[in-house]
């Protein structure tokens, strides 16, 4: 018997402690997800419904991608598990070099984990030694943004910008600052794309440099797109003045791609889009399509290069985690690639997301809807807050989708994120904002003002 199959009885309910979930109001009226196949999933109450989240920013091609299924069938029957730690298995080495092919020009080199967080952590790690090893010991600092999410770790918390999450844990990493966040809704509201508005803001890292010693900063890391946050792409131009400031201080820029990248903007990642390549780039959720855990770490030469010094006996970097590189995960991951690339799923990403932006855009004026932000197939619907506290009115427009209209949207504070599977066709895009418009519709009050 399959595991989807035992449903959930009290006494395991209970036992699970949810991650990121209201865990006494969930296990009240639980839902439960017992099936997927391609852009859907199959609930324990018999309903099928579109997955328009795409798991949890992850399953890009599908659930249950045949190629994929079929990859770690055959994985799993000649290797189960090798370590990487001074022996390996040439999965690892075969993947990363795939890895290297697809990447920004310039970026070579791979470091294997198991999620976006510790993809996080490694990079900030990598930047802290990278410096060390080129005899630069006092930067030590480190640079996120408001709004931003980097993870669990303590590393991506401390350079994440949502307080919720850093207020949880007291004192976090010292030596950490925060640019300013980019969303302006007076000047950018229902923008399509890169906001007009907004490259200054870029410019707050040259005051933080003032402020801490450009000398003592080790690296920058920001989302090309904030995610979880609610969807927030980064105005015209921000991100090359990012790059500028970087280059001119001596400070390494960390592109955290974990949702972005494999495809999720109708390119290979958001630097290729933006036309910047940072020293270092994040990744996980897509190299894998969620099938099996597994992040990445890629990193321009110059970065790996200043570690190959001294004896060939030495280890380089005293880093790295049991399951790096697992065979599984690689097998899974290639096979990923190949549904990318070879069966096109990318171009098929960036061929949809114009209809996918004209859509939603359409929902400008419904009752409450304040906001609608897009790039690539990455959308964010901001709604007006109602009284009885942040995320509530997002919240009964999410439950409205799923119960009435069949369709799994995310609500992030009071934005409903969207990032469907790259095989989604018209009549999804239809169905998913129709769900929404009605929802939006059904859950409205007289004090949602219409934008």
């Amino acid at each position: 018997m399959a595991l989807a199959d035992t449903l959930a009885s009290p006494a395991s309910l209970d036992a699970f402690w949810m991650p990121f979930t209201p865990n006494r109001k969930f296990k009240q009226s639980p839902r439960l997800i017992v099936g997927g196949e391609g852009l859907h999933y199959d609930l324990a109450d018999g309903r099928r419904v579109l997955d328009a989240i795409a798991g949890l920013w992850c399953v890009n091609a599908g659930h249950r991608h045949p190629r994929i299924s079929a990859a770690m069938k055959a994985q799993i029957d000649v290797l189960d598990y090798a370590s990487n730690f001074q022996i390996g298995h040439p999965g690892a080495f075969v993947l990363a070099q795939r890895l290297a092919e697809m990447a920004p020009a310039g970026m070579n080199h791979v470091f294997f984990t198991n999620s976006g967080s510790e993809s996080v952590d490694t990079a900030l790690k990598i930047a802290l030694a990278y410096h060390r090893a080129r005899g630069d010991a006092a930067r030590y600092r480190l640079i996120g943004r408001e709004r931003a999410y980097h993870g669990v770790g303590f590393g991506g918390i401390s350079v994440g910008g949502i307080g919720r999450q850093r207020s949880t844990f007291g004192p976090l990493l010292n030596g950490v600052d925060h640019l300013p966040h980019t969303l302006d809704l007076a000047r950018n509201a229902f923008s399509r794309g890169e906001p007009a508005h907004g490259i200054e803001k870029a410019d707050a890292l040259e005051a933080l440099l003032a402020l801490h010693d450009a000398s003592t900063v080790a690296a920058v890391i920001v989302e090309p797109v904030a995610g979880s946050t609610g969807v927030l792409p980064p105005p015209r131009g921000y991100l090359k003045r990012l790059r500028e400031i970087c280059d001119k201080h001596g400070i390494l820029l960390i592109f955290d791609e974990v949702i972005t990248g494999f495809g999720r903007l109708g390119t290979s990642f958001a630097a290729d889009l933006f036309g910047v390549t940072p020293d270092l780039i994040t990744t996980a959720k897509g190299l894998t399509n969620g099938a099996v855990p597994m992040g990445a770490v890629l990193l321009r030469d110059e970065v790996h290069d200043a570690f190959m010094q001294g004896s060939v006996s030495g280890i380089e970097l005293s880093h790295g985690y049991t399951y790096s590189g697992h065979p599984l995960a690689c097998a899974a991951a290639m096979a990923t690639l190949d549904a990318y690339t070879q069966d096109g799923l990318i171009a098929q990403a960036a061929a949809t997301a114009p209809y996918f932006e004209e859509c939603l855009h359409a929902l400008r004026g419904l009752p409450g809807v304040i906001d609608v932000r897009n790039v690539g197939l990455l959308a964010g619907i901001e709604l007006q807050p109602w009284t009885e506290g942040a995320g509530t009115h997002a919240q009964a427009v999410a439950q409205h989708c799923l119960d009435k209209g069949g369709v799994l949207v995310r609500s992030v504070g009071d934005t409903i994120a969207l990032s469907p599977p790259f095989t989604l066709e018209r009549q999804h895009v239809d169905q998913i904002v129709d769900s929404l418009r009605a929802a939006i519709a059904q859950t409205a009050r007289p004090t949602d003002a219409a934008a």
